[in-house]
This record gives C-alpha cells, sequence and structure tokens, in this order.
C-alpha cells in the first residue's frame, strides 16, 4: 500500500514509518498540515494516517479541505485527545477511524489494513427518490429541482438512505456507516442530524419523504 503519513512529532513519524515500511508499505510523510495538504491533494494514496494537532493547518481543517477536492482515501486520525465529542469532530470532519495516542503498532497496523480493506460506496453517480435527487460526483442535492445545501455529515446521512430507500435504517446503522462508531457515543448526534436533514429536504414541500418510524429508526421514500 501507498500512505501518506501527517505527522509533526519526529520521533512518532520516524515509528510508524519504520514499521509501516517493515511490512512493506510505501509511505510518504508530511511534518505540517500545508505540506500535507499539498500531497494528498496531488498524490493517490491507500490510507492517510493524520496527527490531529499540526503547524500550518490542524488535521481536522486539512481532511475537511481534501473532502471538498473530491479525495475519498480513508483517513486513520492519530490523536491524544480521545473524548467522545473530540472523537464526533473528527469524524464529522471526513474522518474514517480515531486512534488514541499512545498506541500499540499493532492496532494502528490492523486499522490501517481495514481501511484499505473497504470497498468503495460510489457504485453509482446518482441517486432518486420521487423528487430527491442526489449527484454523488458534484455532491448536489435537488428536490423539485431546488438547490438543497448540505453539510458533509448531512450529505453522508442522505446518500446511506436513499442506497436504502424504502428500508428502515436504525440508530445504530446510522452510527456504524456514517459515523464509524461500533459502540453507543451517548449522545444525540444521529437525531440532531437528521432534524436537520429532515429541515431542508422536506420544509416547504407538501408530502415528506423522511420518516421516523418510531422504536425502529428512519426511512426515506417516495410519496405514494
Amino acid at each position: 500500500m501507498k500512505i501518506l503519513l501527517i505527522e509533526d512529532d519526529r520521533q512518532t513519524a520516524d515509528y510508524i514509518a519504520k514499521g509501516l515500511r517493515e511490512h512493506g508499505h510505501v509511505v510518504d510523510h508530511a511534518a505540517n498540515g500545508r505540506d500535507g495538504l499539498f500531497l494528498a491533494a496531488g498524490e493517490r494514496y491507500d490510507v492517510m494516517v493524520v496527527d490531529r494537532m499540526l503547524p500550518g493547518m490542524d488535521g481536522l481543517s486539512l481532511i475537511k479541505t481534501v473532502r471538498a477536492t473530491g479525495v475519498k482515501t480513508p483517513v486513520l486520525f492519530l490523536t491524544t485527545m480521545g473524548g467522545v465529542e473530540d472523537r464526533v469532530a473528527g469524524f464529522e470532519a471526513g474522518g474514517d477511524d480515531y486512534l488514541v495516542k499512545p498506541f500499540a503498532f499493532a492496532e494502528l497496523l490492523a486499522r490501517v489494513g481495514a481501511l484499505a480493506r473497504r470497498p468503495p460506496m460510489v457504485a453509482t453517480t446518482s441517486l432518486q427518490v420521487g423528487d430527491l435527487g442526489v449527484d454523488l460526483l458534484t455532491r448536489t442535492v435537488t428536490r423539485a429541482g431546488q438547490r438543497v445545501d448540505l453539510h458533509a455529515q448531512e450529505f453522508k446521512i442522505l446518500e446511506y438512505l436513499m442506497r436504502h430507500a424504502g428500508q428502515i435504517v436504525t440508530r445504530t446503522m446510522l452510527l456504524e456507516k456514517v459515523w464509524d462508531f461500533h459502540f453507543d457515543p451517548k449522545t444525540n448526534i444521529v437525531e440532531t442530524h437528521i432534524s436537520r436533514l429532515r429541515s431542508k429536504i422536506d420544509k416547504g414541500f407538501d408530502k415528506p419523504l423522511l420518516h421516523t418510524v418510531r422504536g425502529a429508526g428512519y426511512v426515506i421514500r417516495a410519496p405514494d
């Protein structure tokens, strides 16, 4: 695999890079956010390993910028900030996994391997439910010809719901597929994002598309 490591601590960077190379991987290293952004936007990588706290541009801002350019390379955040809110911020910025320092190299290696094995989510370029359309290439959303502006996580939720149109999607499914949480963070993050999404795609239209199924989850479906 070709891996981009963005880490400003020289000792940590040398430790990670040496271990990855010993396992046969090619590693490019950037010691600050701006150099990391330059590499991430200009080269193709299988996985990016990114420190949260970086000089020049912090890790969250870096990945938000990278995602805005359409780069979908899986991202593993490294950080000393291990609280639930910190993890949520990482996933909302576009990260795919989160590893708290100090860590065992074996775990980092396993997580990098798992990210690289993930199949690409996009198998089509557009999704349609009723008069709601999503262009996956330009990441634009329209309803009845009107542009709908969504934040990154709202777009991920909508895409997942539309890929499962007519099916009940549970809170746990959204936590795992959108935020990559395999535990309950004990927050109302899903409910908050669903509420915002509903207000953007349904408000002002006669027939709602996004429905809450009490005690089960959520479903998006075309009106009867």
